[in-house]
């Protein structure tokens, strides 16, 4: 049945792992590995040596950790960059914008390379709208009140599970003064606005898209190269179009909301290459 077939994917994911774990074990010992190399999976590995824990981190709790930040890091980076694409197809000004910088940071190299992706200041401004109306998990993970409180007037008694509404703050006028709240508009976050500084971190609280806290997404590091890395790569390369579509404030937007909140229509686009694709 199902359950089986989930073991069976489980069991070939931890073999996978296994040989992962097995390498960075062996360049560790021979010392090739320092601290300022260090990756997750080796971290996890020192504080397993090390000891000293509350909990035991034997290789099934690290193998978990790490199939959870994959498994996890590629439903919700791909339906962001999905909402990314979707929204500046409907919006042809920001499209253009984004475009253009990409291609200009980019031409001379012929390339999207990671290290210069911090130059591209229009794109972080759509990643962040895109956070913002679209967050990939709409309610975060349950939280459980560890003592009695009051917040706004409500008595929460200690136990009570507390989820917060990730896709209502990203919405709220209260904290998006800024021309609707519901409007696509990367401009939001530009220098001399109101919400400027207002970041998906952790720090501010009108959005979340990654929780906040020691409870955070671990993999906000991997999730956000999983979205940047990609768009960054699409838009220089590709001209998009939507078949079908006159009019792009029509376009179909949406939701099936879940676990995660994607598109209820996949996204038809014709791509027209524009800068080639090395070695393709």
């Amino acid at each position: 049945g199902a359950v089986r077939q989930a073991e069976e994917c489980r069991d070939t994911v931890f073999g996978i792992l296994d040989g992962i774990i097995q390498e960075h074990l062996e360049r560790t010992g021979s010392g090739c590995a320092g601290a300022a190399g260090e990756d997750l999976l080796d971290v996890l590995l020192r504080l397993q040596k090390e000891g000293g824990l509350q909990f035991p981190l034997d290789m099934v709790a690290i193998k978990s950790v790490i199939f959870d930040i994959f498994g996890a890091g590629s439903e919700t980076s791909a339906t962001a960059l999905e909402w990314a694409i979707a929204e500046l197809i409907r919006n042809p000004e920001a499209m253009q914008k984004a475009t253009a910088e990409v291609r200009h940071a980019f031409a001379a190299p012929g390339a999207v390379s990671e290290a210069a992706l911090g130059e591209l200041q229009y794109l972080h401004l759509v990643l962040r709208e895109t956070f913002r109306l679209h967050a990939p998990v709409p309610l975060l993970l349950p939280r459980e009140c560890q003592e009695p409180c009051r917040v706004l007037g409500y008595d929460v008694p200690r136990g009570t599970q507390v989820l917060v509404n990730v896709w209502a703050l990203g919405r709220d006028e209260r904290y998006w003064p800024c021309g609707s709240p519901e409007e696509f508009r990367p401009e939001r976050f530009a220098d001399g606005e109101t919400t400027a500084a207002v970041d998906f971190r952790g720090a501010d609280f009108e959005l979340l898209p990654f929780g906040a806290g020691r409870r955070m997404c671990p993999g906000m590091a991997f999730g956000l190269a999983n979205v940047e890395l990609p768009l960054a790569s699409l838009l220089f390369h590709f001209d998009w179009e939507a078949p079908g579509v006159t009019d792009p404030a029509e376009f179909n937007m949406t939701e099936a909301f879940g676990i995660t909140a994607r598109r209820k229509a996949n996204l038809l686009l014709r791509p027209v290459l524009r800068v080639p694709v090395p070695g393709v």
